[in-house]
């Protein structure tokens, strides 16, 4: 029988996924750095070496590349951890009694921390995450050209 310290925290699927958010998320920061540079509002510029792109087109076009990547992975976690419990099994319910007591214990310093059990601000902080990213592509969306004709108009967009 296989040691408890042997086994992974988390299932491969939540693994890779990290993962390659994190490679997704590193890459439009550099080509969001980039395509800052085309305009800058202050008087300060990323250095090329960290930006991704090489010029404004080039960037944008990382960019947009980069967030179907977003999109896509995040589905893949979505319905990954519909259809497997995880949702269900490691992130629900979240209780607002255990959420003020772990805040609680944080504060004292004493909040314990169990392999592969999510205490409920760490429930929080993941469902936050996830709704976080939701509406960085829904709002990356609504300032691409070719999907603004499917939105309400201006003032949707600006909101």
């Amino acid at each position: 029988m296989k040691d408890s310290l042997s086994r992974p925290v988390h299932r491969w699927p939540v693994r890779i996924t990290h993962w390659v958010n994190l490679f997704a998320m590193t890459c439009m920061f550099m080509s969001g750095w980039e395509i800052y540079n085309a305009s800058p509002l202050f008087d300060f510029r990323f250095p090329p070496a960290v930006t991704l792109g090489g010029w404004l087109g080039g960037a944008i076009g990382w960019h947009l590349a980069l967030m179907w990547l977003l999109a896509l992975n995040g589905l893949c976690y979505l319905l990954w951890s519909l259809f497997s419990g995880h949702f269900r099994r490691d992130l629900l319910p979240l209780r607002l009694s255990a959420l003020r007591r772990d805040i609680w214990l944080a504060l004292t310093l004493r909040l314990q921390h169990r392999d592969g059990k999510y205490n409920a601000i760490q429930k929080l902080m993941y469902l936050g995450v996830l709704v976080l990213g939701l509406l960085l592509v829904l709002s990356g969306l609504a300032i691409w050209k070719p999907v603004q004709p499917l939105l309400a108009g201006g003032a949707v967009r600006r909101f």
